[in-house]
């Protein structure tokens, strides 16, 4: 079956809208697939139709040639337009700003890999002339589309233990799926990397992966990485922005605004997929086998949160200089929500860093504790304390909305 992405009605949506739709995420979790989707879409609703991927050989010498060639390209036959890794066009920024000023009857949808390579082609401002949509990973509601009817707990062990990337949903054999995530993963090394760092570099970049892998959900030290790898801190620095700019790496930073002791530059680094984390690792165990089955649920965690993001909210993790810690907190207008997630967790107990943290941020909505089967509520300094499995993570942002 067909998975259905939650970001598709809003992108059919804009095809009624003039500005530049562009969508954005790593490589490999459907950006092709969800415009070849939307063109179906708007064919059926009547609307003439293009389609370009730069990525091949034949329609990219096709967009080889003056802007005032590609200008008429895009704007005589109308309709909508959609430009598939849409970075490797010269002069996008420009050409985009005069297909919209225009006024041409023509729409334009475009998707790309690369937030390094996109900002450079888009460097006139497309303010007010663009709709800008990430595209992440699978989430688990979406993941579960392929088979309503089993139980979560094995969904979830195969959603963690493989990831969420879409081209692997329907392969049944672990040797295939193992096979294609490698691929992906020398990919990603070969398309997007050899072009933002030099070649002698590669070797300590693929180090810098596989530590980031194995330090998932625990404070980094830029200075530490350094000294392992064999780089400067500044260099450690760029590979990590070459990381969340090619959207591999996401950055969790800390909150901290009332207690003395609160670390205010501590952050944690995630992968952005779990099955590209146990590539790395070379572990595709069970997640109850694995010594770091609890970084493995706080991943999870962490991605079914990061990709429910609103524009009001903000995600941070917590810890004191006593090393306290408090995995998540959600931030939705500024009010801060501790979310903790716990393994093996058979009575509802509060830990001790929430407890101060609701003495702290009177201003709490409450808190959540995730693990995996525990459910209830509890009370603390009169504030509700939530305790959720992991099938609820996504249903946090409807009790507290």
């Amino acid at each position: 079956m067909t998975i259905v992405r939650a970001l598709l009605p809003s992108l059919v949506q804009e095809l009624k809208r003039r500005e530049i739709s562009i969508i954005l995420g790593p490589r490999q979790v459907g950006k092709s697939f969800l415009l070849k989707q939307l063109e179906a879409i708007a064919r059926k609703q009547g609307y003439k139709t293009a389609f370009y991927n730069l990525e091949l050989p034949h329609d990219l010498r096709l967009f080889n040639q003056p802007d005032e060639e590609l200008f008429n390209l895009l704007t005589r036959a109308g309709g909508v337009v959609f430009i598939d890794e849409f970075h490797y066009l010269k002069n996008a920024s420009r050409l985009f700003k005069a297909v919209y000023d225009s006024g041409a009857r023509v729409k334009i949808v475009c998707s790309g890999s690369s937030s390094i390579e996109i900002h450079r082609h888009l460097k006139e401002s497309l303010a007010g002339r663009r709709l800008l949509t990430m595209l992440p990973p699978l989430t688990m509601a979406e993941f579960r589309q392929k088979d309503s009817r089993s139980d979560f707990r094995v969904l979830y062990r195969e959603y963690v233990t493989y990831g969420a990337l879409p081209g692997l949903i329907h392969v049944e054999s672990a040797a295939e799926k193992l096979r294609l995530l490698n691929e992906m993963l020398s990919s990603y090394i070969q398309k997007d990397i050899k072009t933002l760092i030099r070649e002698e570099n590669i070797r300590a970049f693929n180090t810098l992966l596989y530590l980031l892998a194995e330090r998932q959900g625990s404070l980094i030290s830029v200075n530490s990485l350094a000294g392992e790898i064999g780089l400067t801190a500044a260099a450690v620095n760029h590979h990590l922005s070459i990381l969340e700019g090619t959207y591999v790496a996401y950055s969790l930073h800390s909150y901290a605004r009332n207690i003395g002791n609160e670390l205010r530059k501590s952050r944690k680094i995630y992968l952005y997929d779990l099955g590209i984390r146990n590539a790395l690792l070379k572990d595709f165990s069970a997640p109850a086998a694995r010594q770091d089955q609890g970084t493995i649920h706080e991943s999870y965690v962490f991605h079914e949160l990061r990709k429910r993001l609103e524009p009001n909210m903000e995600l941070k993790l917590w810890r004191t200089k006593a090393g306290e810690e408090i995995d998540f907190v959600l931030l939705h207008n500024r009010r801060p929500l501790p979310i903790e997630v716990k393994t093996g967790l058979v009575q509802p107990e509060i830990p001790k860093p929430i407890r101060r943290f609701l003495s702290g941020y009177p201003e709490s909505r409450g808190a959540v504790i995730l693990s995996e089967g525990l459910q209830g509520q509890v009370h603390c300094a009169g504030k509700p304390v939530l305790f959720r499995t992991f099938a609820e993570t996504a249903d946090i942002f409807a009790s507290f909305a």
